[in-house]
């Protein structure tokens, strides 16, 4: 699998309302102590790292920097660690306490495993393409953010079509009617994307999806191009508000004369991988996938 560092110092992240995880992450520090790793457990939200129990992932003041996070919880949990491995560019460990627990690593049976083997620097570590996105208003605030699963645009009125142009790479693609528009990367393409009909992508490959969300046009199929392109979305709706949203999170409301631009990110999440197991697998698995098909058993 790889032969790493062992870490020196460990941030755990855990879902900030579930008692028995935090009870868990409190087992799992105590053994990385003992192996003289210095643990820090994060349980708020991401500016709870101005706490002074929290192991920061980057100190402006302090050299007191996390070698690795580690995310005990869903893939919610996952998402909300990965910006902060990403801005340190530091590995990041998933162990699911969730349903699906897609982003994850590791399940939660196997605590005893991830800590041997964090220590004895037995993992290897698997480079996966994130987002950055710039959107501009109609009064001209500029905002930035970044995800590693999707970016979307959607109607904020639930009885309202909004109206988009799509531009790729300064070319206008198309313009509809329609509940919004998710650009994922490859980790993401399982997740919004997928739900709304996009394909899957494996997550070596070098592409981003840009899906269309019941969109009213003769051309509104999911397009699947190179991580280099840039995504334009601009809001053409009078009286009809979009919102901007990062990995399901909202961040801004979008107005007619929005605009927002999508490109792949220069802070990649660096995942801890600890299994062999491809792909093609891991989708069959977590998703439960039918494989025989419903003339299973038939002559």
């Amino acid at each position: 699998m790889g032969s790493q560092q062992k870490p020196g110092r460990v941030l755990v992240v855990t879902h900030p309302l579930r008692e028995d995880v935090a009870e868990l992450a409190e087992k799992l520090a105590a053994a990385l102590r003992s192996a003289d790793v210095a643990v820090r457990i994060l349980t708020g939200e991401i500016r709870s790292l101005r706490h002074p129990d929290a192991l920061l992932v980057v100190d402006e003041e302090t050299s007191a920097t996390a070698d690795l996070v580690l995310a005990l919880g869903g893939d919610g949990t996952v998402l909300r660690s990965a910006k902060l491995a990403a801005e340190a560019d530091v590995p990041l460990l998933g162990v699911n306490f969730g349903k699906v627990g897609f982003l994850a690593e590791a399940e939660t049976g196997e605590l005893e495993t991830v800590v041997s083997r964090l220590l004895d620097g037995d993992y290897g570590v698997e480079e996966r393409t994130a987002l950055s996105v710039e959107a501009t208003g109609t009064d001209g605030e500029l905002h930035r953010s970044w995800a590693f699963n999707d970016i979307a645009v959607e109607k904020a009125e639930p009885a309202r079509m909004l109206e988009l142009f799509i531009e790729i790479d300064g070319t206008r693609i198309s313009r509809y009617g329609c509940d919004g528009v998710a650009v994922a990367s490859p980790t993401g393409s399982t997740a919004h994307a997928m739900s709304a009909g996009g394909p899957v992508v494996w997550p070596d490959v070098d592409a981003l999806v840009v899906v269309p969300m019941n969109a009213h046009a003769l051309f509104a199929k999911p397009m699947v191009v190179h991580s280099s392109s840039e995504i334009r979305i601009g809001v053409e709706s009078v009286g009809t508000e979009g919102a901007l949203i990062a990995d399901g999170k909202e961040l801004t409301r979008l107005t007619a004369g929005s605009t927002v631009t999508i490109r792949r990110s220069a802070r990649p999440v660096r995942l801890v991988r600890m299994s062999g197991q491809p792909f093609a697998s891991r989708l069959v698995s977590k998703l439960s996938l039918p494989v025989d098909g419903w003339r299973h058993g038939r002559i």
